[in-house]
Parts: C-alpha cells; structure tokens; sequence
C-alpha cells in the first residue's frame, strides 16, 4: 500500500513554507524568469531539443520497431538515470569521452549498436552483473559506473514488472494512463518501486519523483509533444529536483542558503537521502520553477503573442537550466551543491 502523498508542486510549496535552511528570493526568480523568456524568443529552448540529440532515441529514424522501440529506450535510460559520480571524483566515469547521464546514454547506444537487446524486457529483467559491467564498461576500463548492484536490482524490478502486467512494454503503461502525464506519474510509482522518490517533512508526505517525473518529460520530449507523447495535462509536471539545478538557482539569485547549510555543502558532507536540508534545496527547486513558469506564462499571454504557450513548461524550463549548467560549469563550480548517493538522482 502506498502512503498518500502531495504531488511534487504541493511538495514544493510545503517544504518552502517549512524551511529552515533555505530561501527563495523572488528578485531572484524575476531575472531567471527574464533568461527563460529571452531563450524562448531566441528558440534556444524548445521540444525537439531532445530528439536532436545524437544519444537520444529519435521515434522517426529508420530502424525497424523505431516508433514504439523509443519509448522501451527512454524507459530503460530513466530505470538507471541516477548516480554518476563517486565521493572523490565527480567525472571519472565516461564512456566514449561522455560524463555524467550522457555516459549512460552512450553506453546504452554502444550496446544496441553491438546488437545486446538492453532495451527489451525479457532480456534485462534477468540480466547478471558481468552482462552488466560489460554494457556500461567505461573508457579507461576500470572505473565501475556507481551504484551497479542498485541498478541490477533496479532493472530486475521494472523488467518483472513490465513483463507480468504489460507486456514487456513500456508503450502499454503509456497508453494505460489515456493520454494524461498525471496518470502516467502516478502508474510509474504505482508499479515501479524504485521510483518512489518521496520523503517525509513537516508532518506530511512529500513527492519529489525527480526520475518518474523526468521518464514522463523524456516521453513527451522524445514524441515531441504528439502520438505516444501528447498528454492533455503535461503542465501538471514539475522540474526534476537534481543535485546541479540547484546551483544555477543560486547563481540567479533564486536560491539562498544559510550559513549552516552552506557549512555542510562546503564540506562535502555526503547527506542522506530525506535529509531536511537535502529535501528543503529539492522542494525550492520544484517551488522556484513552477514560479519561473507561471511568471513566463503570465509575461507570453500579455506581451508576447508570437510565441506560442503550447510547449511553455516546467519541462523545457529544466532541460534549458541543466544545459546551462553544463554551458557554464566553470563559472558555477564555485556554488557547492549537496551530495546524496541514491537511486532516486
């Protein structure tokens, strides 16, 4: 039985009210709200960024089984999208020159271009771990990707899972949620145990869903917005409350600290996952985007006709602040940022 929980803006909204080591700061939230805009009219954020991006599956290439093969993928890449890093290095593991969650995409690549069925159901939900360490075998051959027994457990459970009550396919959960992102959330949590990326906080039960919610974005970004991915409610998805958001947050102002706070971060405390101060700079992530995107949305209907609100979100939002991140790592690494080893990010 699963507790009943706020949803991941509920969540946010609660943990902002209750915080003790965080503060959102809305002179903060106006400037990133100004970035977003100026992405937007300059197309730098847009849907079909994530299908464009060559480790990506792209439901209209060539191979055979692309269309609905691309949903198994996404699938299977958010079942691991988690943990890339280890206490003493943030960037050791890579595959073909990639870091971080593009290691991962490249390994999965690498494996289908070597014909290893990874995406099928059948195939992972028994695999072993010398299959494994061969999949996401890293660059210098040694560095191990982190956490690979939580993923084999991760893999076995979502494979099982699929396989007793959908078919092995992820494109059947999609269409049991009826074209709604909501339904598909909460069929993700419902059915996959390792998504439940929830935690308790001030008396009540919060919902981050940092990865269900993302393999929902990843969907609607993969399909761009149509077919399998069009979902009525998609605006009812927050960002993916991560480790590095945070840090572009605090860079615009958005996001503050307190000294005691900043303390652990400097000292690369590794939290626990539900700690207050990691759930508290998760849940003002969620919060600050969702005030982002309803400050967008206000500033498109009243002075910007022209660009349509259809695929304005809290999705692309995060996609643009996590490549920014990356844009512009050197000028943010200063910003120290919590640290959690978990499957949950």
């Amino acid at each position: 039985m699963i507790r009943k929980s706020l949803s991941p803006r509920e969540s946010g909204a609660h943990i902002i009210e209750h915080a003790k080591h965080v503060r959102v700061l809305p002179e903060g939230i106006k400037k990133l709200s100004k970035e977003i805009l100026e992405g937007l009219q300059r197309k730098r954020i847009c849907v079909d960024n994530f299908s464009q991006h060559e480790l990506h599956p792209n439901p209209e290439d060539s191979r055979p089984d692309a269309y609905t093969g691309a949903a198994d993928w996404v699938f299977v890449l958010d079942t691991l999208n988690f943990c890339f890093w280890t206490p003493n290095n943030y960037t050791k593991y890579k595959v073909n020159g990639y870091t971080g969650y593009f290691a991962l995409c490249a390994a999965i690549k690498r494996a289908i271009a070597e014909g290893v069925d990874v995406t099928n159901a059948k195939f992972y939900s028994g695999i072993d771990m010398k299959t494994v360490e061969n999949i996401f075998r890293s660059d210098d051959g040694e560095t191990k990707i982190p956490l690979i027994q939580k993923r084999i457990e991760c893999l076995h459970e979502v494979g099982n899972s699929l396989l007793k009550k959908y078919d092995g396919r992820f494109e059947n959960v999609i269409k049991a949620a009826d074209k709604s992102a909501v339904r598909l959330l909460a069929l993700i949590v419902e059915e996959f145990p390792c998504f439940r990326d929830q935690a308790d906080f001030a008396g009540k039960r919060v919902s981050i869903l940092k990865r269900a919610q993302i393999l929902v974005g990843d969907i609607w970004s993969c399909y761009r917005g149509k077919g399998l991915g069009f979902f009525h409610d998609i605006d009812q998805i927050t960002m993916f409350a991560d480790y590095r958001i945070p840090q572009v947050l605090v860079h615009f102002g958005s996001l503050e600290y307190t000294p005691e706070l900043l303390e652990v971060l400097k000292a690369d405390t590794i939290l626990e996952n539900g700690d207050p101060m990691e759930v508290e700079i998760r849940g003002a992530s969620i919060y600050i985007i969702e005030q982002v995107r309803d400050e967008v949305m206000k500033a498109l209907k009243q002075d910007h006709p022209e660009i349509s609100p259809d695929n304005v979100n809290s999705i692309v939002i995060d996609q643009y602040l996590w490549d920014y991140r990356r844009q512009y790592q050197t000028d943010l690494e200063h910003i120290p940022f919590h640290k959690v080893l978990s499957i949950y990010y």
